[in-house]
């Protein structure tokens, strides 16, 4: 290893899934890239982070001096709600508003029909938990009673008698005026400070108070799992790489510094698949598909998302769970489809495959000291698509085992089925059931997937992706370099991020220019001094206005872009403008000279932008071709003979006619029959159908 570094050059992204965790490592003076995977461990992920750093240090011939920065996408707010038990949580509310979470929406989730099929989900905090206070503001913020603070000191002991953990505080109106949630916060900070609150004026400074106390309680719920786990990855980090910079992936789309998200733990929820898409558009833009849906596969399930113009969609109004989360996050759709996944019959004798997975412990029937039923990738090894041992040779595949588990199951059908027909049926269903997730965000949005090409990457993914892609007709499957660790390979490629809202309603005929322009250049500031607190240059500060718009008596708002310059008549009349032709493009429709419109939230994003890692050209094959392996895979119901590539073999611009297989460290790539494989400049694979250029 290099010793006595003075310049760090090495960048590193570690993606933690539940069974790798993928790191990619960029260094700055070379523009090399190397990437690992190791595997998870999921009893305390930051091992498994640290195992990462010290492999991919090794094969960069560094040492700690050489670390730049440490950047990292992490499930943990995700899982610590979708699995832990919401215990140990409290709430502080205004006197009269008790029930905030019983009444809820006053609308139905989609597909329910109507409310006779709607079970409310359950509350996050039990009513006994529910602690009212006195005081009162209006929706202006002017104070109509003032705070009863021993009420709040009541609420304060009576937690801490119980042993409440996480308090969450959520007044109303409390986004017009955060004093009155700031005096309760240092009154239950002086009787019981060991708790762990959280202010929805800090968290969602937003109306809507079922949508702002639900996402003020998921941010306390998460806020000691989430500074639990990055006190774990402190320790283990040791001494030295403790004072490298660590920035964590939120789900918005960008990085923030350690600090800034124990602050607010919620926004790094999705943050994991978040990194894959913002990876994806990197990839989308070199290749040439500025319009396509992401498939990230692992290993417990797949994570779609839908990317227009090389940019991911952005939400507003998403959930973890069955958790109403309102900030701005990536729009993916996750499905329980993943290496993983296991088949298995139901009681109506039908073949199923996941949700369940059998994730990185025990793994998959085949994996050393595997499960006991079979899974997604023992059906892909035992049809011969995957070599037999994985992470270049780090992990030996048992074939026969797989075979047995299948042929096990298989006696379970009716019919005499081999365990080679069992295995593809499975996989059938699951490219099935990811063409139908792309099917859903594209066709109930008025857009035709034809039309869009299909990237694909994780672990699993793109075994099988040019068959989902076949399935719709898509324009093409891209499979980048590295798809393995294209998440990890993200979180080099994403900006610093920090978003800024604050709620004002002004009708049209009422707008106050002079308030406009004061919200936004406070936004701003607050943007701008965030992004300093993580180090950020000014001549790398880049903010974003935008804007909550509705048509007058409209619920629902639509998020628009807000010009920039000074803040005039133009700049409403522009804003108005944009809002008209959103609407239009969103819905089909819009009101434009006969309604009139309404400002609800006003919203400013700031960027640190940073050096994103180049992706360099292939060099020119100089020699030969190197002849392919060839092994027995089965296609369509036969055997066929078919030739193995290693990747590092394929040179640029070369075409190759399917079946066959490319294999590379962390993933393996299938063409099907009846589809050609061509290489980019860059080492992109582009998979189409060989009827046409754009698949159909």
């Amino acid at each position: 290893m290099t010793q006595g570094a003075t310049h760090p050059r090495l960048r590193i992204g570690i993606d933690t899934g539940g069974t790798f965790t993928d790191i990619v490592a960029v260094d700055a003076a070379t523009g090399v890239m190397r990437v690992t995977k190791v595997a998870s461990t999921p009893k305390n992920p930051a091992i498994g982070l640290v195992r990462g750093v010290v492999e991919i240090l090794k094969s960069a011939d560094g040492d700690v001096a050489d670390v730049a920065g440490l950047a990292h996408g992490t499930t943990v707010a995700t899982n610590a709600l979708l699995q832990g038990a919401i215990d140990s949580l409290g709430l502080i509310v205004t006197e009269g508003f008790r029930h905030v979470l019983e009444i809820a929406r006053q609308s139905v989730p989609d597909g329910y029909g109507n409310s006779y099929f709607w079970v409310k989900p359950d509350r996050l905090v039990p009513l006994h938990r529910v602690r009212e206070v006195g005081g009162r503001l209006d929706f202006l913020g002017r104070e109509l009673r003032p705070l009863d603070e021993d009420a709040v000191r009541a609420a304060a002991r009576a937690f801490k008698q119980q042993g409440i953990e996480a308090i969450g505080i959520c007044l109303i109106h409390a986004y017009a005026n955060p004093a009155h949630e700031r005096r309760v916060a240092a009154i239950v900070a002086e009787e019981y400070p060991e708790a762990v609150l959280s202010l929805s004026c800090e968290v969602l400074p937003e109306y809507r108070e079922y949508e702002r106390t639900v996402t003020t309680l998921v941010d306390a719920f998460v806020k000691p799992h989430v500074g639990r786990y990055l006190r774990r990855i402190a320790d283990e980090l040791g001494p030295e790489l403790r004072t490298v910079p660590f920035l964590v992936m939120q789900s918005s789309g960008g990085v923030a510094g350690a600090e800034q998200v124990m602050k607010k733990p919620i926004t790094t929820a999705l943050s994991g698949p978040a990194a894959g898409a913002l990876g994806s558009a990197v990839i989308a833009e070199i290749a040439g598909f500025p319009d396509l849906v992401t498939l990230d596969a692992g290993g417990t399930s797949t994570d779609l998302c839908l990317i227009e113009k090389g940019r991911p969609s952005v939400t507003n109004g998403g959930s973890v769970g069955p958790f109403p989360v309102r900030l701005p996050m990536i729009d993916i759709k996750t499905i329980g489809t993943g290496g993983g996944s296991i088949a298995w019959i139901s009681r109506e004798g039908h073949l199923k495959v996941g949700p369940k997975s059998a994730g990185a412990d025990p793994g998959p029937m085949c994996y050393p000291n595997g499960g006991d039923q079979p899974t997604i990738t023992d059906a892909n090894l035992v049809l011969g698509r995957i070599p037999p041992a994985l992470i270049g040779g780090g992990i030996p595949l048992d074939r026969e085992r797989a075979r047995a588990g299948l042929a096990a199951l298989a006696a379970q059908l009716p019919g005499d089925m081999s365990p080679e027909q069992l295995a593809e049926g499975i996989v059938e269903i699951a490219n099935w059931s990811q063409a139908n997730a792309i099917r859903q965000m594209t066709v109930q949005r008025g857009i035709d997937p034809r039309d869009f090409a299909l990237l694909s990457f994780g672990g699993s993914g793109p075994a099988q992706s040019p068959a989902v892609m076949a399935l719709i007709g898509m324009k093409a499957c891209i499979v980048p370099p590295n798809p393995g660790n294209l998440s990890a390979f993200g979180l080099l490629a994403v900006d610093w991020r920090t978003d800024h809202i604050v709620t004002k309603v002004m009708h049209e005929s009422a707008i106050d220019v002079a308030a406009v322009a004061a919200i936004y250049a406070g936004l701003e500031d607050d943007a701008r001094r965030t992004l300093e607190r993580d180090g950020i240059a000014a001549n790398r500060v880049r903010l974003v206005r935008e804007a909550d718009v509705r048509y007058a008596g409209q619920s629902m708002e639509v998020r628009v872009a807000a010009p920039g310059g000074a803040i005039d008549g133009d700049f409403v009349a522009g804003l108005i403008d944009a809002f008209h032709a959103v609407h239009r493009r969103t819905f089909g429709y819009d009101y434009r000279g006969r309604q009139q419109i309404e400002l609800v939230n006003f919203t400013v994003s700031g960027f640190g932008v940073i050096e994103r890692p180049a992706m360099p050209r292939l060099a020119v094959r100089d020699g030969a071709a190197v002849p392919p392996a060839r092994r027995p895979v089965w296609f369509g119901g036969a055997v066929v003979d078919t030739p193995v590539y290693p990747r590092a073999t394929l040179a640029p611009g070369e075409t190759i006619f399917g079946p066959l297989v490319v294999e590379e460290f962390g993933s393996t790539t299938v063409v099907f029959p009846g589809q050609t494989l061509t290489v980019d400049p860059h080492g992109i694979l582009i998979i189409r159908a060989e009827t046409g250029e754009d698949g159909r």
